[in-house]
């Protein structure tokens, strides 16, 4: 499953993991994305229940189709020699499926090649039970990889000083190797064991010139928001592309619904208003959020219709998340906000009624049960008569787990986004206010004010009202930061780490 980071999972492992029936794995060291490739019928064994290799066996002699889980690469570090020789003596076949190991995935993240036009061999070492010989890892034209050292930094560079390699040679040591914890520290062979100290394992230590070219290549912790835990106050559905964007950003979001979105009281509206959009009631529809776009296609699927039965029609969004909605169920629409993306922004490009050139003078909004009548009120002062339907009721999810409202209030998190005035109002209703140490980002004006409101201070605010100028404006706010941090000499650390009692790392 690679060394750390769940995206490193290999096409075929992947895929292989989608046909098991049984999975044996250490589930102390399982990221849940990488179990989320199995099917949900799946059974998960956990290699603290008993002996892996008998495991393994009982379920493949059953007829169950097996894999067992290996970190990083299982010929590399870890039981394969071992497993792999009980299975074949118990008669059971098995194949192998290489992986990312730590030896060259650590480095990786860690922006060090192990190899270099100078620098062409690499020695690994396995130092975790000791009494290693280093005489035979004193070429200093070499590329050591030390493993299983981290609590032995001292010792391995002291061997290798007394085995020949100059104590000025270039070494560094990563913990946490491609995780969003990673953390890497260069030093040389004489520093390392006082500049690498409480570092945590597994780590690696790397010694050699080409640690040299760390300066240039250090990509995975130079990200913007770099293990920054980010809270996200969405619905589900909602905080999956926003997610995404922010994990490309290095940090962990942590998606907590502030409102549930459940169906109308009565249908009979929402029944009318479709039927009225197949039969040619209305000039335009107006969707004003992706939650309508969803409630009116769940009613289309339920009637057998799809987007065929917009033909004629008028189709307007009020920004750039809404009309991608739309275009994923295949209308494209007419008419979107040129610079506000808001119900205010779309009136004010809404064209006035012209009898001569529209033959039906009705609109139809889809909403939320709480929406706001600004759209509605221009709209008719355009001449325009508007059917306002409700398509779905927001009404404010559970509070959230305990830890996560204690890190809310305790300054756990580094940034939390707000999307709306509502996800400020629902938020701080279910978990409570978020710590001032916590970096404060904002969608828009209005949500700023609300946030302002409720004694937040407002740190960053999306130059545009959409989720993905939100999240670039976060990391732009997280570049500033970490620029002004090593430009001023200070240890680089997250917004979290700022509060009282919170740990320092170097």
């Amino acid at each position: 499953m690679g060394p750390g980071d769940p995206e490193l999972l290999t096409l075929r492992a992947a895929a292989e993991l989608e046909n098991a029936d049984t999975v044996v794995v250490s589930r102390a060291h399982c990221p849940d994305t990488v179990l989320a490739h199995c099917r949900p019928d799946a059974e998960i064994v956990d290699t603290a229940e008993g002996d892996p290799v008998k495991l393994a066996a009982r379920a493949a002699k059953a007829g169950r189709r097996v894999v067992r889980l290996f970190r990083g690469d299982p010929g590399l570090g870890c039981g394969l020699a071992a497993e792999g020789g009980a299975l074949a003596k118990a008669g059971v076949p098995f194949e192998v499926v290489p992986g990312v190991s730590a030896v060259t995935g650590v480095p990786g993240y860690a922006g060090i090649p192990l190899t270099d036009p100078d620098h062409r061999e690499v020695r690994v070492v396995d130092a975790s039970h000791g009494g290693v010989d280093w005489t035979a890892y004193a070429d200093p034209a070499a590329t050591l990889v030390v493993l299983g050292a981290e609590h032995a930094v001292a010792e391995t560079c002291k061997g290798l000083v007394a085995a020949g390699r100059s104590d000025r040679t270039p070494a560094a040591m990563t913990s946490l190797g491609t995780t969003t914890e990673q953390e890497t520290v260069v030093s040389t062979l004489h520093k390392l064991a006082s500049e690498a100290k409480g570092m945590e394992a597994p780590a690696m230590i790397i010694v050699g010139d080409v640690v040299k070219h760390r300066d240039r290549l250090s990509w995975f912790e130079t990200k913007p928001l770099f293990g920054w835990r980010v809270l996200v106050p969405r619905t589900k559905e909602q905080a999956a592309s926003l997610s995404d964007q922010l994990r490309g950003y290095g940090a962990v979001p942590d998606e907590v619904p502030t409102i549930s979105v459940e169906p109308p009281r009565t249908p009979q509206q929402m029944d009318r208003a479709v039927k009225g959009l197949v039969t040619g009631r209305y000039e335009w529809v107006v969707f004003t959020s992706t939650n309508a776009v969803k409630a009116i296609r769940e009613k289309f699927t339920a009637y057998g219709l799809d987007a065929r039965a917009f033909a004629g029609l008028k189709v307007a969004a009020v920004g750039e998340q809404t009309a991608a909605a739309l275009v994923e169920f295949g209308v494209v629409p007419d008419l979107t906000p040129e610079g506000q993306q808001s119900g205010e922004g779309l009136a004010e490009v809404w064209p006035p009624y012209d009898e001569d050139l529209d033959p039906i003078n009705r609109v139809l909004l889809p909403r939320a049960d709480i929406a706001t009548d600004t759209l509605i009120a221009r709209l008719t002062d355009l001449g325009w008569e508007c059917e306002d339907v409700t398509a779905y009721r927001t009404v404010r999810a559970a509070p959230p787990p305990a830890p996560i409202r204690e890190a809310i209030k305790g300054g756990g998190f580094d940034a939390v986004l707000f999307t709306s005035s509502s996800t400020v109002k629902n938020l701080i209703g279910i978990a409570g206010k978020p710590h001032n140490v916590t970096v404060i980002a904002v969608i828009g004006p209005q949500t700023a004010k609300t946030a302002e409101e409720y004694g937040l201070r407002v740190d960053v605010m999306a130059p545009r009202p959409s989720v993905s100028a939100l999240a670039e404006a976060l990391a732009e706010y997280g570049a500033k930061r970490r620029a002004t941090q090593v430009e001023n000499g200070d240890p680089l650390r997250k917004p979290s780490q700022m509060r009282r009692g919170a740990r320092r790392r170097k």
